[in-house]
């Protein structure tokens, strides 16, 4: 009787839901898309849920993350597997703690069936799909801001993330310092949800290779990119442990943002005039989102070659 409502649909049926009930899915992050895509993959009685998330739940994030009412103080990937256990037992929710890093991403992602990028975050978003592109395994990403935000369905066949977003924006603001509505991030974490159940659901057309975008004033558009070419080069993310003897490690925060460095041999530097790294040697960039790293790089790059990129996050 739960899922009587979606059985009925024939683009469902019996099939359909047993193909939900057999499904793992890895959605990285809890906040603001996570929220309601957790509720509804719940809702839709999915098999298994891995949260990732290491944030604990604020009052401020309840206008958008209604999923974690009454949990304040909780981790957000515990305070959703307790929603999810009240909404439907059935559903299996492993709650990850920590952040996902490049290290521990391809194991992640490895186990899923389908892979939700909620983190809002420009470097999570790129690990994420370097690890699915590799892997095969389908990623459904979104980003939301202010008034606006898109949902796309990339890798599992379909051109990556980097296909359509082969660089970052000069500047990026989030949430907190640009605010945000609950109902226009609910609607794309939504999207996110229903973009899976069509993934696993095996429904035409794919949601893989299609872009949906939102602006103000509620405009809803989109394009596919399935013809889209992977590009070539691009600065990869790495973890602070896999950092190398030999490596030119620059750490472009500040004192007061980070009163230790990445990596003990690290080099303070301005992101905007970062030295030269010593020819032969790997350039690693850091900084807490990945921005500066990656403005950085675009410097650096015409005269050398090898740089990777680390972003600390608020962890480190």
């Amino acid at each position: 009787m739960r899922h009587a409502r979606q059985v009925i649909l024939p683009e469902v049926g019996e099939p359909g839901q047993t193909r939900l009930q057999g499904a793992r899915l890895l959605v990285v992050g809890a906040g603001g898309l996570g929220s309601p895509a957790i509720m509804y993959l719940a809702g839709a009685g999915v098999g298994a849920l891995t949260v990732v998330d290491p944030d604990v739940v604020e009052t401020g994030n309840l206008h958008r993350q209604p999923i974690h009412a009454g949990r304040v103080g909780w981790n957000k990937a515990e305070s959703a597997r307790a929603f999810v256990q009240a909404l439907d037992p059935e559903v299996f929710v492993e709650a990850l703690t920590r952040p996902l890093t490049p290290a521990n991403a391809p194991a992640l992602v490895a186990g899923a069936d389908v892979v939700l990028d909620c983190a809002d975050s420009f470097a999570v978003s790129y690990v994420l799909s370097d690890g699915c592109l590799a892997a095969g395994v389908p990623l459904v990403s979104a980003s939301a801001l202010g008034m606006s935000g898109y949902c796309g369905g990339f890798c599992g066949g379909a051109p990556s993330l980097r296909a359509v977003f082969p660089d970052l924006p000069d500047r990026a603001a989030n949430c907190a310092t640009a605010g945000v509505l609950g109902p226009v991030v609910g609607m794309l974490g939504m999207a996110q949800a229903q973009m899976a159940l069509a993934v696993l659901l095996g429904l035409e057309p794919s949601p893989l290779g299609q872009l949906l975008t939102m602006s103000p004033g509620l405009r809803w558009g989109g394009f596919r990119f399935g013809g889209a070419p992977e590009p070539e080069g691009g600065f990869r993310f790495i973890d602070a442990s896999d950092i190398r003897p030999g490596d030119f490690v620059l750490d472009l925060r500040g004192e007061d943002e980070a009163p230790v460095p990445i990596h003990p041999w690290a080099r303070r530097a301005d992101p905007a005039a970062p030295p030269l790294p010593p020819q032969g040697a790997r350039a690693v960039l850091a900084c807490r989102s990945g921005l500066r790293a990656w403005r950085a790089a675009r410097l650096l790059a015409p005269t050398h070659p090898e740089i990777v990129l680390i972003a600390a996050g608020d962890h480190h």
